[in-house]
């Protein structure tokens, strides 16, 4: 069962997305939460699987109360979903740096929201290629010059090819396909990048990838 906490100021949203969730038989709302101090608190006392975090709240805004639950190392196994409005949010890019695995926007579609929930509790970032890759290559381009790659010299040259492909936002068997791996070796791949580099999951990579100027937005189409 996939346990979720629901952080939004606007009840409305909470209900509908209560309303979409609780539909699934593999997901229960185990709390919703008003603002981002409440969520932190119920994440430290529940441990969901995951929170869906509005990023504008009051008392705590999304992005410092994720920074908080993803800092929190007995909350590791905690996957933090950002909600946004707007597609192109200038705190997205600061909650996934944060630790947020991925973000949804409000209005998605019902089976995209169940589905951003399902790759998350599992352990993937939701980088959906409508709209996160975009996104993230924005936000990307105004770091400027990226500093020194020295923590990328623990990759072998084969997980340096992987490590640009998730950052392109590719899925397992995408990169499998790509260099001609099966999906088992290409998941191996890419646990053994998160180990090496200490990233708590592949949005960690993508964020990682375009700082150290790995690649640059636009790479790969």
């Amino acid at each position: 069962m996939i346990r979720v906490v629901l952080a939004d100021d606007q009840t409305l949203v909470r209900a509908g997305f209560r309303s979409i969730l609780e539909g699934e038989d593999d997901i229960e709302i185990v709390a919703e939460c008003g603002d981002g101090e409440q969520a932190v608190r119920r994440a430290a006392e529940l441990r969901p699987d995951v929170v869906l975090m509005d990023i504008r709240m009051p008392v705590l805004d999304g992005l410092e109360a994720t920074r908080r639950i993803t800092g929190d190392a007995r909350l590791d196994d905690v996957r933090v979903v950002i909600l946004t409005t707007f597609d192109l949010d200038d705190y997205v890019y600061g909650a996934i740096k944060a630790g947020a695995s991925g973000f949804l926007v409000k209005d998605t579609e019902p089976p995209e929201l169940i589905h951003g929930v399902r790759v998350v509790a599992r352990g993937d970032a939701l980088l959906a290629p409508t709209v996160t890759r975009r996104l993230i290559a924005e936000f990307a381009s105004r770091i400027g010059a990226p500093p020194p790659a020295a923590k990328l010299d623990a990759l072998t040259d084969r997980e340096r090819e992987v490590l640009a492909l998730v950052a392109a936002g590719l899925s397992n068997e995408e990169i499998a396909g790509r260099l001609v791996l099966s999906p088992a070796t290409a998941k191996t791949h890419v646990s053994r990048i998160l180990a090496k580099l200490g990233a708590r999951d592949r949005a960690q990579l993508v964020v990682l990838a375009y700082e150290t100027g790995m690649i640059r937005p636009g790479w790969l189409g």
